[in-house]
């Protein structure tokens, strides 16, 4: 093997071991196989230390002899344990069983956050044929040990361990339903918000309150907000989804309409007397009017806001006429549409170009 490729493998090895991306192993062992010629069959020595250089090349070569031979080194160079979890995927039989056996002799003794970082490097190869059963392994292993080894993984910068850590601490219960609601509130990752905020009004019980609630309502997410006002119901504060009838989301207008709905109150007189008021109008307002107005009532309220003096509320009034197909139905109101082509806002002029195309 040349040295320029041997600098390359051992600078690849490096990386792997140093940085947090678990994807660094399964390229590693992808690229030793590239630059590794298929009938240079090196088996590494068992009675001398080998290198970490060696043993990785050993792990990742193409002869499936030496790859199963290098397993049985592993113990003492647990810093490869990555290139054993690749292996538990191995094409070849002999190797993918002796190397799950390794693994399952190692993951005892593992600290949880080693046991984290197999895990995740089992889920990075989980798209390798045979990857299934490493993966249910290191998973069982979390599930089943202590919890700090689950909870210390709920900020991983591995987006998919962060996912799985999260869905093991809400199957285990490890977080109260408050802190729950605080992650679904403020976290960057939709499906563990949407995990979270769920979890947290299951957690919570049938009256959920404000430690629970209050983070949901405030969240960025419109889908979790949704889930907080949903949520005000079953708290017996129904009343409290009245300001979410012009929220910016539409899932979060919709569970406020049905709130109020299942506790008596129709909102369409609520979002009429709310567009009456054009100066302290929520500018998402015409949009809700639309959704559940009619047509021959209110198409000219909404036709009146289209002048209105914030963009916002004129390109929500626009959205709103299209979603009543009060445009077409208009004999003039394709022409008195196109004015707003030239409006100095671009969200009104991308609104009117979507209400005005065939």
């Amino acid at each position: 093997m040349p040295s320029t490729d041997l600098d390359d493998v051992a600078d690849r090895l490096a990386v792997a071991l140093s940085c947090s991306d678990a994807g660094a192993w399964a390229r590693l062992d992808q690229h030793i196989r590239a630059v590794l010629p298929w009938d240079e069959h090196v088996v590494p020595p068992t009675d001398t230390p080998v290198t970490a250089t060696a043993l990785a090349l050993a792990l990742c070569g193409p002869d499936g002899r030496t790859r199963e031979a290098a397993l049985s080194l592993v113990g003492a160079s647990p810093a490869l344990l990555p290139l054993v979890v690749v292996r538990c995927a191995d094409w070849a039989a002999p190797v993918r069983n002796r190397a799950r056996a390794v693994l399952r002799a190692e993951v005892p003794g593992l600290a949880p956050v080693h046991l984290g970082r197999l895990t995740a490097v089992a889920l990075a190869a989980g798209d390798r044929l045979r990857g299934g059963e490493a993966l249910e392994l290191l998973t069982t292993a979390l599930r089943e040990g202590p919890a700090v080894g689950v909870t210390g993984l709920l900020d991983s910068e591995d987006r998919r361990m962060r996912r799985l850590a999260h869905r093991i601490a809400v199957e285990r219960g490890l977080l109260s339903p408050a802190r729950l609601a605080v992650i679904a509130s403020t976290g960057h990752d939709v499906v563990v918000q949407d995990l979270c905020a769920d979890a947290a009004l299951a957690a919570a019980g049938g009256e959920p309150d404000d430690s629970v609630l209050a983070p949901l309502l405030r969240a960025r997410l419109g889908r979790v907000r949704a889930a907080g006002v949903t949520a005000l119901r079953a708290a017996g504060r129904p009343g409290e989804a009245v300001p979410y009838l012009c929220d910016r989301s539409a899932v979060v207008r919709g569970s406020a309409r049905w709130v109020l709905r299942r506790t008596g109150t129709d909102p369409l007189p609520l979002y009429r007397a709310v567009c009456a008021d054009a100066d302290a109008m929520p500018p998402d307002a015409p949009l809700g009017l639309a959704e559940c107005g009619d047509r021959a009532t209110d198409a000219d309220t909404l036709w009146a806001l289209t002048e209105h003096p914030r963009p916002r509320v004129r390109a929500s009034a626009v959205a709103g006429l299209r979603l009543l197909d009060a445009v077409r139905s208009d004999g003039a109101g394709s022409e008195r549409l196109a004015r707003l082509l030239d409006d100095t806002s671009p969200r009104v002029v991308r609104a009117a170009e979507s209400a005005l195309a065939p």
